[in-house]
């Protein structure tokens, strides 16, 4: 999906050509934190509630991510700072309850998953839309045999999209 991608390239347009959406498995990439956290709903609450909490327990929040490049990029984009990044591989959306983060980067489909451990997206808190996509590199060497490869699978999809606006009438 185009979440690692963007997470794995540090310059996604200079990297990689998502030559096509596939329209399947999409999901969202988003900042989640305890609902119980009332007086926060978007990035600057968010940076706001750091500060107190780094003023009351003498330490950053701890976000846990698989997707740390996107989280980094992010915060820095909505100007918050007050954090400390944590690896989470999996299970992300437990790391509140468990008491190893206070906030969570994960990706979500329906966001049943964050309401079942009582967390809440922020109201500007999707970092990125996500879905099944077919991607190139741009720094690999193509051999001709390769792009007539990639051409025929392309060509497949196209045909596939297409096919799907027609229908068929019988006698």
């Amino acid at each position: 999906g185009e979440d690692l991608l963007n997470d794995l390239s540090p310059s996604l347009d200079k990297d990689v050509d998502v030559m096509r959406r596939l329209g399947f498995g999409g999901a969202d990439v988003v900042v989640a934190i305890p609902a119980a956290w009332l007086d926060v709903e978007t990035m600057a609450d968010l940076e706001a509630a750091g500060a107190l909490f780094r003023a009351r327990h003498g330490r950053r929040m701890r976000v846990a991510t698989k997707y740390l490049r996107l989280t980094r990029q992010f915060f820095a984009e909505q100007s918050v700072g007050e954090y400390r990044l944590i690896e989470s591989p999996g299970a992300t959306e437990a790391a509140p309850a468990a008491g190893t983060a206070e906030v969570i980067v994960d990706i979500t489909t329906t966001g049943a998953t964050l309401k079942a451990n009582d967390l809440k997206i922020l109201k500007d808190g999707v970092i990125l839309e996500s879905e099944a996509s077919l991607a190139g590199s741009l720094k690999a060497t193509w051999s001709d045999n390769a792009i007539s490869t990639l051409r025929v699978l392309l060509d497949s999809f196209e045909a596939s999209v297409a096919a799907k606006s027609l229908s068929r009438l019988e006698v």
